[in-house]
């Protein structure tokens, strides 16, 4: 253990004390986590390599939808109100889509927290993935655990401030490349970038640009841990799909305990080396037990099974495991002397994690039944909608011949890039004509509307119904539009009104 590391396991060695004098709020102790290698790190570094990736390219791929259409393959259009994801588009009027996905994305969550613990704060959640990157920078500039404590802990020299703003630089360098990303998703990007660096972008956007960055710098820089235990509601409400049978990280006391010396044969395996809480990013000690601040990042399963190898021991005295099992093995090796006879026993004692039940299966059956209602209504969508209004004021027109006139109009929702007209027909009393003002007209004399592509065309129309005929005072009619082949391509039901019989 070297100086550095002293004060620190004393401080953690001191039981905690209260009092009636102590403070309600006690200042941040900071974080130094060391580095570490190993299984679960190796698969950090992959899942973060693909997170970040997946976030910076995904602006820049291109595809082709057509002359006028944007070629971002992922884009959100706030201009022109479309939402673009590949050969997927969709109008403001199925942001039922959205919603299908963020309820699709919890229930996910959930049977991933049932199955696997605190998975995605470990490995996935965009704090995490951020803070990671930051802190290896930081490590890369300032060095390990012990150099960046000697570093804070010593004078205020020209290494210190060197150090110390390289750091900061590369921060806010990655800050910037993250709210530039972010803004790509909404803006066309090689579009954006180029107006961005040239001082062109809009007030809107450099608002936007530095608010993202801002908060990555401010979260991932100097926030951290405190995030996770403070600011996140999902540590409080997560234990609730945990159960005995989810796989999470924890110290197998029933094998550690008592710690003593590597050479006193009374004691368990646990050396008390303090390597899992130097590698903690929030600073915790796994062997207290299930804990708030935990992430179950599982870095202290490698640090401690790098200790137990030297040590020439099973690895495994911190691990992925259930709190059922955790139980059992403690139960089969009670009152026995530390060894590899206790070892064995408490393997012995393990089951394999049942995957499979209740809880599980209701999450299991509430996302494919929302992935199946999605689905339907993706492949049931209509891409072709019209909508048929009303004039209300006022209701009905008596022209001078004393025939009656209703007032409607069409909007025609074209989600297709064919803009081939529509012939508009009609099912009204015998003898009511129709008329639509600037449009031209088939062979058969029905009116033509042309369709816009990829947006909304809108008309108005008259139905009048001939002097003398009588109507109740309401009467169903429908309008229908046509295409070329004579189909009806959709149509639409409403009401002609008239005076009272």
């Amino acid at each position: 253990m070297t100086p550095v590391e002293a004060p620190q396991r004393a401080k953690a060695d001191r039981p905690a004390v209260t009092s009636a004098a102590s403070p309600l709020y006690a200042s941040r102790q900071k974080v130094y986590p060391k580095r570490v290698f190993g299984r679960v790190r190796s698969v950090k570094w992959a899942v973060l390599i693909a997170c970040l990736a997946l976030y910076y390219i995904v602006p820049w791929l291109r595809w082709d939808r057509g002359p006028g259409m944007p070629d971002q393959a992922v884009l959100v259009d706030i201009g022109n109100a479309r939402l673009f994801f590949f050969w997927i588009e969709l109008w403001p009027q199925e942001i039922y889509f959205l919603a299908g996905a963020l309820i699709l994305g919890a229930f996910a969550l959930f049977a991933v927290s049932a199955l696997f613990g605190r998975l995605w704060c470990g490995f996935a959640c965009p704090q995490t993935v951020w803070t990671d990157l930051f802190m290896w920078v930081e490590r890369w500039i300032q060095g390990d655990r012990n150099a960046r404590m000697k570093l804070d802990q010593g004078p205020r020299n020209a290494n210190y401030w060197a150090r110390k703003s390289l750091t900061h630089a590369a921060w806010l360098v990655i800050a910037a490349a993250t709210g530039g990303a972010w803004i790509m998703y909404f803006v066309d990007a090689p579009t954006v970038t180029a107006e961005i660096l040239t001082g062109r972008a809009s007030l809107e956007v450099y608002f936007f640009f530095a608010l993202f960055a801002g908060f990555t710098y401010l979260l991932a820089g100097w926030a951290r841990e405190q995030v996770c235990t403070y600011m996140c509601p999902w540590p409080r409400f997560q234990a609730a799909m945990l159960d005995e049978n989810s796989l999470v990280v924890t110290y197998r006391d029933w094998r550690g305990e008592p710690r003593g010396k590597a050479k006193d044969a009374h004691a368990g395996d646990c050396v008390d080396c303090y390597a899992c809480v130097h590698v903690c990013p929030t600073g915790i000690d796994i062997r207290d037990g299930q804990q708030l601040e935990c992430i179950g990042c599982g870095l202290c399963v490698d640090a401690c099974d790098s200790v137990m190898g030297k040590l020439h021991r099973p690895k495994g005295l911190i691990a992925f495991e259930t709190l059922k099992n955790l139980s059992a093995s403690a139960a089969a090796t009670a009152g026995m002397a530390p060894g590899e006879v206790r070892f064995a026993m408490g393997m012995a004692a393990r089951q394999v994690p049942r995957f499979v039940r209740a809880r599980t299966l209701m999450y299991a059956g509430a996302l494919s039944a929302v992935a199946l209602v999605m689905l339907g209504a993706f492949l049931l969508r209509s891409t072709l909608d019209v909508t048929v209004l009303r004039d209300r004021a006022p209701l009905y027109v008596r022209l001078s011949d004393g025939s009656i006139r209703n007032g409607y109009t069409v909007k025609i929702v074209n989600k297709r890039h064919d803009d081939a007209p529509l012939a508009l027909t009609f099912q009204a009393p015998e003898g009511s004509r129709v008329t639509v003002q600037d449009v031209g007209h088939d062979d058969q004399g029905r009116p033509l509307l042309a369709r816009r592509a990829d947006g909304i065309a809108q008309y108005r129309v008259f139905l009048t119904a001939p002097s003398g005929m009588r109507l109740p005072e309401s009467t169903p009619v429908t309008f229908r539009l046509m295409d070329a082949s004579g189909r009806v391509a959709v149509s639409q039901s409403t009401a002609f009104l008239g005076p009272r019989p």
